[in-house]
């Protein structure tokens, strides 16, 4: 069975965003809501549409009807959020309990008047004697919604709140821990293939034990650094307004957010603060709008010949697998470019590939790239860098003077070579993709690399992309591509598996892949990287991941966005 099978079912197509997502700033979102109102979405308004739209996301996970369901509700708006999502609960089924961190005033807050109407339980904290309300209610509860912060959190949680605080995630913990309980097997095989679905059935199960269903952010996460407050409580599902924030992304924050879900609340997309919003979320829909065309008269030269300078006798798979991702990706011609003692074995490996005929035996000097220059002119995309080894510096040197470049992407060895080079932006063509992860990234910039994780990644790929005039896609969770106008796009993915060695080259091949069909260097950056971490996503784990099975799951992202075309 195929990775992304089910059964004999395939794998459901990738669903599609109904629009760009915007990456916000609290600032941002604040003065977006306020546009809104202006422009005559009122607050009532959105307020209505993002508790709905947080109901809608709980009941099509969970079976609500007869569901115990406790709302801790804020003293803000966030709250409010919660008291609108409470009372679509409960109208479809739910039994709904409201506990408020602080009084509200029906005469003045229409949302906690309608739950009074409806006759629902809700109890205020400060007629609650040593939280023996809220320990109560919790240890019945099947669901439990954090409406007490949103988003506007940016100092540690103190005073009567983080008690309030302390008594949530005990009671949490409890509740689990009771549950648990509950479904420990009488009887327990130590036959592997007989308790092996009984224990991921049971994994599932507790998984599942009392979700937390977090509106806009878990409670104690700054939205715009992903720190996290030690008395946070994580997230199962975390339904966000009108776009993501940064501290979404940022961890901790990242890991406590569980299931991320954008829900749009009516604020219109075209207006001048939300288009002056320059970090945004690469969708779907967007990346099947990257996609180059494959018209079917098509031929192999129409489709990209593309060249790939790599490898070295300590490195000899990076070649294979940045070749055979480039394939994957739909390269018509590949040519690999490479010493003679991984020539031997890549044309086992790869034999759809071809092999310029260079003078090279266990690494790449810089006569081979001395002949490689004048041939520069017949590829439409060039790669340099996967596995070049000690050479990089020599070889990059004498091939980046050649008078015609193709367009270009530097990775892994290339990169370090480069850093090596004095004033190295200016050796490069314009719109070159520069693909590091943390480590080169802080020796492109002369910097420890202490310092560099210590800064926002968005900010520093943003600067060094301007500063230097290229693509930066700098790898990680949650990777990003800056280009030099500014633009940051941030890719919706996090995932463990694809940290193992060859990832990145594959990554670079489908990049090399795309630029020979034609697309833009930004577009190549961004659409490569959603079709790695969508394969990653199709692989059923967070471990043993091979990267050429990475490679190899690129066709099915590419049809599943087809699909959803």
């Amino acid at each position: 069975m195929k990775y992304g099978d089910i059964g004999d079912r395939p794998y459901p197509p990738i669903p599609i965003s109904p629009y760009p997502m915007k990456v916000f700033t609290v600032s941002q979102m604040v003065a977006a809501e306020r546009a809104a109102d202006a422009a005559g979405v009122s607050y009532a308004q959105m307020m209505e549409s993002a508790g709905q739209a947080v109901a809608e996301a709980i009941m099509a996970r969970y079976a609500v009807a007869g569901m115990r369901v406790l709302v801790l509700v804020g003293p803000g708006n966030n709250g409010g959020d919660g008291l609108v999502c409470g009372r679509y609960l409960a109208q479809a089924g739910a039994d709904v309990a409201f506990y408020l961190s602080k009084q509200r005033n029906p005469a003045t807050d229409a949302n906690y008047a309608h739950i009074q109407q409806m006759g629902l339980f809700a109890v205020e904290a400060e007629f609650d004697q040593r939280f023996r309300v809220l320990r109560t209610r919790l240890s019945v509860s099947d669901l439990v919604v954090d409406a007490l912060l949103g988003t506007g959190v940016t100092r540690p949680i103190g005073g009567e709140l983080a008690k309030l605080m302390r008594q949530f995630a005990a009671g949490v913990e409890e509740r689990r821990t009771t549950l648990r309980a509950h479904i420990q097997p009488r009887l327990v095989s130590l036959d592997f293939n007989a308790e092996g679905p009984q224990v991921v059935g049971q994994r599932r199960r507790e998984g599942s034990m009392l979700p937390v269903v977090a509106v806009d952010c878990p409670s104690g996460l700054n939205c715009d650094t992903g720190e996290l407050d030690a008395l946070a409580v994580p997230a199962d599902l975390t339904v966000t307004f009108a776009g993501p924030k940064r501290g979404h992304f940022i961890f901790p924050g990242a890991a406590a957010c569980g299931e991320l879900v954008v829900a749009d609340i009516g604020i219109p997309a075209g207006l001048p603060v939300v288009q002056a919003v320059n970090v945004e979320m690469v969708t779907a829909v967007h990346a099947h709008s990257l996609l180059p065309p494959r018209p079917k008269d098509g031929h192999k030269g129409s489709f990209g010949k593309v060249l790939i300078a790599a490898g070295c006798d300590r490195y000899r798979g990076a070649p294979v697998l940045a070749a055979k991702g480039a394939f994957r990706a739909g390269a018509g011609l590949v040519a690999l470019a490479t010493p003679d003692v991984v020539r031997q074995t890549a044309v086992v490996a790869l034999p759809e590939a071809t092999y310029p005929p260079i003078a090279a035996q266990k690494v790449l000097p810089a006569e081979a790239a001395a002949t490689l220059r004048p041939t520069l002119s017949h590829y439409d995309a060039l790669l340099l860098g996967p596995g070049l080894g000690e050479t990089a510096v020599e070889f990059l040197s004498t091939l980046l003077t050649a008078p015609h470049l193709p367009p270009l992407i530097v990775d892994a060895d290339g990169l370090n070579g480069l850093a090596q080079l004095p004033d190295w932006p200016r050796l490069l063509p314009p719109d070159t993709v520069l693909t590091p992860h943390p480590a080169e990234m802080a020796r492109l910039m002369g910097i420890p690399l202490a310092d560099l994780l210590a800064r926002d990644r968005v900010d520093v790929a943003r600067e060094q992309a301007q500063a230097w005039g290229q693509i930066v896609l700098l790898k990680g969770a949650y990777t990003v591509v800056a280009a030099p106008d500014g633009r940051v796009t941030i890719l919706p993915f996090a995932n463990p598996a694809l940290a193992v060695g060859g990832s990145g080259d594959v990554l670079s091949g489908l990049i090399v892949a795309l630029l020979g069909q034609g697309v833009r260097p930004v577009d190549a950056a961004i659409l490569s990287g959603y079709l790695h971490g969508a394969a990653g996503a199709l692989y059923p784990g967070d471990t043993g991941l091979l990267a050429s099975e990475l490679a190899d799951l690129i066709p099915q992202v590419i049809q599943s966005l087809k699909g959803n075309g």
